[in-house]
């Protein structure tokens, strides 16, 4: 049985969604974010304190991107992927990175600096620039958006981590600057039912 260690709202939701989009049968083990305050027992689980955090018999990993590639290609019967042989799969592995190091990122220091920090420490002038400079990424995004999905037609890991990183800039209130396609590609992506069975899931 695959085991995820879970936050709500937290790169884990890209991994929920995919095993609801694979339909996996899976444990899920909610966690307290953020996990080295308020669930230090975690740790023994996993003691970089983050998740996600996937178990999977002898595996462990605990970065979503990883988890995703992972998942689908052990377990996703050539589901949410394009072959290794298929023009498309440098495309795929590309915008699945990118979906973490251009936009959930800089997100994730705007939350850092503007969030959990205590107070006196906070920078705003920091999470303001670091939420430019995600929105300023959506440029290259909308340019690529002239298909469905990242990969044409093809519904891949790769929309799963970008999508989690326009829901996140969608909580900031960012949404609104989106450029259009890329708005438009957030509502197709929101109508996938494994994503609102996710989302369900977290309450």
């Amino acid at each position: 049985m695959i085991t995820l260690y879970h936050s709500k709202d937290t790169r884990s939701l890209r991994c929920l969604w995919l095993l609801e989009e694979l339909g996996l049968p899976h444990k899920l083990e909610w966690v307290a974010f953020p996990p080295h305050l308020k669930h230090p027992r975690f740790l023994e689980v996993n003691a970089n304190g983050t998740v996600p955090f996937l178990v999977d018999g002898d595996t462990r990993l605990r970065e979503s991107c990883a988890i995703l590639l992972y998942l689908a290609s052990r377990h996703g019967d050539g589901r949410c992927l394009v072959a290794s042989d298929s023009p498309d799969y440098g495309v795929m592995l590309d915008w699945t990175f990118y979906g973490e190091s251009a936009l959930a990122a800089p997100l994730s220091t705007v939350l850092r600096y503007s969030l959990f920090l205590p107070r006196e420490r906070r920078v705003p002038e920091v999470a303001e620039d670091y939420q430019a400079q995600m929105l300023q990424r959506l440029q290259v995004l909308d340019q690529a958006l002239t298909t469905p999905w990242l990969c044409g037609e093809t519904f891949t890991v790769a929309d799963i981590s970008v999508g989690y990183g326009l829901l996140l800039g969608e909580m900031f209130g960012l949404a609104e600057r989106y450029p259009a396609r890329v708005g438009d590609y957030l509502q197709r992506l929101k109508a996938r039912p494994a994503l609102e069975k996710a989302r369900a899931v977290e309450g």
